[in-house]
């Protein structure tokens, strides 16, 4: 079934670092990370490339670590994709069947999958992913509609749309490094099957990635991804309020917020003052630690609960049942967890690598999440290639569960 020794690449191309993850699909399907390559993100802002030129370079450093790292040449990745140009929805596909016998075939069933996958589909948009939900034969819910009598089946599928010239920005980067773009995948979708157990996917999982430039969101139960999204707001917009509260310069608010940072305001924190210094000579100046934290809280506390209104229609604050996972920089931030449990009412923790292989530090980072999702697709790919002949997209929902 495998390709022992295979190796898959996933590259992330986010606002605040390039990552690029080497992984080893072993004989029973096994996932063993071997390197891990990252550079600072120069020309991306909110997930989206906006200096092609400066993020040729920061790739080429990325991908270059990690071949070193993994002592293998890189030669084609899966390119996680993020932005306000992606669409997240609900979507279902119908079709008759116009046979005398009604018996339902395998092609009317990737035609109904089709059909779903069109639908609010806006011009100069593509299918990024599409993961099967359920199936409905004359209105009958239907695990496996294949051979199935009836006059229509229906398929109900979550589906992603991407804008195709941006995601084509993304892809060029990559190939004039001569290195080929397997596919494009949603990169909350991956960060999501790199943390998630399946136990977890079934009992009620919600996935956030607080990045640098964009909150990534997945919701999961019964095995199936129930809903996805993307905010245009992360860990730079953070950054961005501290310059202008405190009148610092960018780097400086990053290093303090690193430093300094909390998602909840200490209080012990009241009256404490921390002392920046200058250059060319001026006076040292001191910054209110109370206020800094104040800034930094209202800003997390507005992103995490657009996220909550965002997923309340679909059940998750009320199906999550094993929780909300945060991966991501904005993971690191102090408080983080306990603010988002004020905000969701459900147990919250840190998202780590499951069901992979490779050095603990890595595994146990929550930046590296999405790169290594991007492995484990890679690898759930490769597992239905040699099986019979069957719509990828169709069935990874059940893929998902394993």
């Amino acid at each position: 079934m495998f390709n022992p020794g295979h190796l898959i690449v996933g590259l992330e191309i986010g606002t605040s670092k390039v990552c690029a993850a080497v992984g080893e699909i072993g004989s029973r399907g096994e996932v063993t990370v071997l390197g891990i390559g990252q550079a600072r993100s120069r020309g991306v802002r909110k997930g989206e490339i906006t200096d092609a030129t400066k993020t040729d370079d920061d790739v080429r450093q990325a991908v270059a670590e990690a071949e070193d790292m993994a002592n293998v040449e890189i030669q084609s990745v899966y390119l996680a994709v993020t932005g306000t140009h992606i669409r997240c929805q609900n979507s279902k596909g119908v079709q008759p069947i116009p046979t005398v016998d009604r018996t339902i075939t395998r092609e009317d069933v990737q035609a109904a999958i089709h059909n779903a996958k069109l639908v609010g589909c806006p011009n100069g948009f593509e299918v990024v992913d599409s993961v099967r939900q359920d199936f409905l034969v004359d209105d009958r819910p239907c695990d496996n509609p294949v051979d199935a009598v009836g006059a229509r089946v229906e398929a109900r599928v979550h589906v992603i749309h991407g804008n195709t010239n941006r995601i084509a920005t993304a892809r060029r980067v990559v190939e004039k490094l001569e290195i080929a773009v397997e596919k494009a995948v949603f990169g909350g979708l991956a960060s999501a099957l790199a943390v998630l157990t399946p136990e977890q996917k079934e009992q009620g999982a919600v996935v956030i990635d607080l990045g640098g430039g964009t909150t990534d969101y997945a919701f999961f139960h019964g095995g199936v991804l129930r809903h996805s999204g993307v905010l245009a707001v992360g860990g730079d917009h953070v950054t961005n309020d501290l310059a202008n509260g405190l009148k610092l310069p960018l780097p400086q608010a990053e290093e303090i917020k690193l430093k300094l940072g909390r998602a909840l305001v200490d209080p012990a924190s009241k009256g404490e003052v921390h002392t920046l210094p200058r250059d060319n000579g001026l006076q040292p100046r001191t910054i209110n630690v109370e206020h800094l934290q104040r800034i930094m809280h209202l800003r997390l506390e507005e992103i995490l609960r657009i996220v909550a209104t965002e997923l309340a229609p679909h059940g998750a604050l009320v199906s999550a049942g094993a929780g909300v996972f945060l991966c991501g920089g904005g993971a690191r931030v102090n408080d983080i967890e306990r603010l988002a449990e004020e905000i969701f009412q459900l147990p919250i923790g840190r998202a780590h690598v499951q069901n992979v292989s490779g050095p603990a530090d890595v595994l146990g980072n929550p930046e590296f999440a999405t790169a290594i999702g991007l492995v484990r697709y890679g690898a759930m790919r490769e597992q239905r290639k040699p099986k019979r002949r069957w719509d990828f997209a169709s069935t990874l929902s059940s893929i998902l569960s394993r």
